[in-house]
């Protein structure tokens, strides 16, 4: 029995020890509530207010097992060979959305809302972020730090540093000095080709490795310069580093936190990324020693010396004590150099060598003006500015089949954009193939392979001017984009001067996204020497 008066004894230690677990897990609990379902709702019933259609939240993956459902269906279709209809293959749950539900429409990536803007002024107005509503849609940042953290992901005054740092590294006249380290490496694809083909014969090449190596070995030397065995390796590791982050990426919009788990894929990635950046910090380092010593000048003629000397350049000016770049932004520079440039001149050159297959006449007017403008001699930058077919044969090729297929977008503010207003956190998806096919912006013909329709130039070869964006648009327009063209236009007119081809019996026509848009089946040629 109790004294009468005593105190009442203190709660154990375990039991309030128990009250904060309960606490954090009501917590924890109320969050993912709120994250998973109540925001979703709450956003969903916004935007349908404001008159946009599209799907309804699919509590908690959303549109994601119909986009897999979907993609699986039109892959196990065969695809006509010369057909060029691809965006229903490509990308069909964006195809459906505006099909059923129009150009600016709405679905879900789990439980965020995402905005299809298939309305090329709508997209400029976003790309052009003049008043500065918009951000760029981040990829898992454990799969930027892997793979690509550059320029592309930076914002505000980080970007506009870095972009100022790199800029000279791209001007016409470095370009110039880099078309040797492109005209090298043609030279000794070709060489290969002509001992692989006998004389009077054709012989059949999957095109689409050779020519990854081409662009490869093209970004080594113009990024490295004498550095050229480790930046193949790097360019071997990046290749790889695409396809399984693409991969793990896609995992992880299912199960959070994947990427930070310790399975065989995830240590794989990470390894790489260790390799990538030791290599990468030992070539800066005996750039730097170099420079230190006296053996770099205002002529140094690769990226990673033109990006240091800018470095240290705009941190002189500026009077910082420490470069404005450190080694670790650098490293992050040259991987996405690696992941973007790597891809983008290597699937263009493979699906304009695929198109001239198809459209022989196109071949022959490219191959007669390579021949009236260089004869069999090397390209030089005066003659390929002259180059007018190839360059609508480029364009036409990025416009049926770009590289990259979208661009995302988010507001991190209240905004309004036609006529609809989206809040922070609200995916807006810039969808560039869709565009790029869309008969509204570029004639009942879209569908067809038509170069002429770029005799003009960009500006007039659509509707109102406004629907090609293979390189994006405005401020953040890619920055490599006249490094990749002139590559590319210098690789094609050396084959065009060697080879003629056609598509072998063998080829599948087969359009799919990896981390670009890549012949799912390779791209089988065969080539005969002229």
């Amino acid at each position: 029995m109790a004294t009468l008066g005593a105190s009442p004894a203190a709660p154990p230690p375990w039991s309030l020890l128990c009250a904060l677990v309960a606490l954090a897990a009501l917590w924890f609990t109320w969050r993912v509530l709120e994250w998973a379902w109540l925001s979703p709702r709450r956003v969903g019933r916004a935007l349908r207010a404001q008159g946009l259609r599209g799907t309804a939240y699919r509590f908690p993956s959303g549109d994601l097992p119909e986009e897999v459902r979907l993609l699986a269906a039109e892959v196990a279709k065969p695809m006509p060979l010369l057909s060029h209809d691809i965006s229903a293959r490509v990308a069909p749950l964006l195809y459906k959305g505006v099909k059923d539900h129009g150009k600016v429409s709405m679905g879900w990536e789990g439980p965020t809302p995402r905005v299809i803007l298939n309305d090329p002024k709508l997209v400029r107005e976003v790309l052009s972020n003049k008043f500065g509503h918009f951000k760029i849609s981040q990829l898992p940042a454990n799969f930027i730090k892997m793979v690509a953290n550059g320029l592309a992901n930076h914002e505000g005054e980080k970007w506009v540093v870095h972009r100022k740092i790199i800029n000279p590294a791209f001007h016409v006249e470095k370009l110039k000095k880099m078309l040797p380290a492109f005209t090298s490496c043609t030279s000794e694809l070709i060489k290969r080709w002509e001992d692989l083909v006998e004389s009077g014969k054709g012989r059949e090449i999957d095109v689409w490795p050779e020519l990854q190596d081409l662009t490869g070995d093209a970004i080594s030397r113009a990024a490295f310069g004498s550095s050229l065995s480790e930046g193949r390796r790097i360019f071997r590791i990046q290749s790889e580093q695409v396809q399984l982050a693409t991969h793990m990426s896609k995992t992880s919009l299912y199960i959070p936190g994947y990427t930070y788990l310790p399975t065989t894929l995830n240590r794989r990635v990470k390894a790489n990324s260790r390799e990538v950046e030791e290599l990468l910090k030992g070539i800066i380092t005996k750039k730097e020693r170099a420079m230190k010593n006296g053996h770099a000048d205002d002529d140094d003629t690769d990226m990673l010396g033109l990006l240091m000397m800018s470095n240290m350049k705009e941190s002189q000016e500026s009077g910082s004590s420490k470069p404005m770049m450190t080694i670790d932004d650098i490293v992050g520079e040259l991987k996405i150099f690696y992941f973007a440039g790597m891809d983008t001149t290597s699937v263009t050159l493979t699906w304009t060598m695929i198109m001239l297959s198809m459209h022989p006449e196109w071949q022959e007017r490219a191959r007669d003006e390579v021949l009236q403008v260089f004869g069999n001699k090397q390209p030089d930058h005066n003659g390929v500015n002259q180059l007018k077919v190839v360059t609508m044969v480029l364009y036409e090729v990025l416009r049926l089949y770009p590289p990259f297929t979208f661009l995302a977008r988010q507001p991190h503010k209240e905004v309004e954009l036609g006529g609809v207003t989206y809040p922070p956190g609200v995916q807006l998806f810039l969808p560039i193939l869709t565009i790029h096919h869309d008969p509204d912006v570029w004639g009942k013909d879209v569908n067809e392979f038509k170069p002429a329709r770029f005799a003009e130039g960009v500006s007039k070869a659509s509707k109102d001017g406004a629907g090609f964006f293979p390189f994006g648009w405005g401020p953040r327009r890619c920055i490599g984009q006249n490094f990749a063209l002139l590559e590319a236009k210098v690789a094609l007119s050396m084959i065009l001067q060697r080879f003629s081809f056609e598509l072998s019996p063998s080829y599948t026509h087969a359009p799919f996204r990896v981390a670009s848009l890549q012949p799912d089946h390779g791209a089988q040629i065969m080539l005969k020497k002229i």
